[in-house]
């Protein structure tokens, strides 16, 4: 079972968008989509509103086809399934065990979360970066060295990023521009669907092992 995570230095990066736009270019993995939220303010429920829980998470499966929420784009996107998952900040863990419930019963998942890298190893990660965001989530900060790909948006004062007082680490892997309003260029999903298909013929590749060791 695949899972493939989105990330950002901020919210307003084009997260939602990169999941959506990878989820329409590649039906053929039947996708179940997830999207982290962390309030700072109580659980929200789907009507926004706060919710009267003994716990300080929840989740729920978006039905609403109207592309309204974030979650219901990715059902208008193509996903067979869509989550919500929502956290008080650094809460996360406790929802952990619902969240591995659900991602058991996946073909294939992305997940459009920084936080959630701290439980789980993904078999992709691709990050979001715009420099004309002052923000950089210190979740953000703290992953970027396990990106397997930046995408970056290609502004004309990109050279002058508006987070000069993060000490970004060297970036290794594989940066893709990208154009807002479009997120999700050939050129990302071709290196998704390669990276996938690698995962893939790996997974096999040590099934059959298995079986040969029985």
């Amino acid at each position: 079972m695949p899972i493939l995570v989105i990330g950002g230095n901020s919210r307003k990066v084009g997260k939602t968008s990169v999941v959506a736009g990878l989820i329409a270019a590649l039906p053929a993995f039947h996708w179940t989509a997830f999207k982290i939220t962390e309030h700072r303010h109580g659980v929200r429920s789907a009507d926004g509103k706060t919710c009267d829980c003994a716990t300080a998470w929840a989740v729920s499966e978006e039905k609403d086809r109207s592309g309204k929420s974030d979650t219901s784009r990715f059902l208008v996107a193509g996903a067979e399934h869509s989550w919500w998952i929502r956290t008080d900040p650094g809460h996360l863990e406790e929802a952990m065990p619902r969240i591995r419930e659900i991602l058991a019963s996946t073909q294939y998942a992305i997940i459009e979360s920084n936080s959630i890298l701290r439980f789980i190893k993904p078999d992709l990660y691709l990050t979001v970066l715009d420099p004309q965001i002052p923000d950089f989530k210190a979740s953000a900060h703290t992953s970027l060295d396990q990106a397997d790909a930046v995408l970056l948006h290609a502004t004309a004062n990109s050279k002058s990023r508006a987070w000069k007082q993060v000490l970004l680490k060297p970036v290794k892997c594989p940066i893709f521009a990208i154009h807002p309003p479009k997120y999700v260029t050939q050129e990302v999903v071709e290196f998704v669907r390669a990276r996938l298909a690698s995962c893939i013929a790996s997974s096999q590749h040590e099934t059959e092992l298995g079986r040969g060791a029985v």
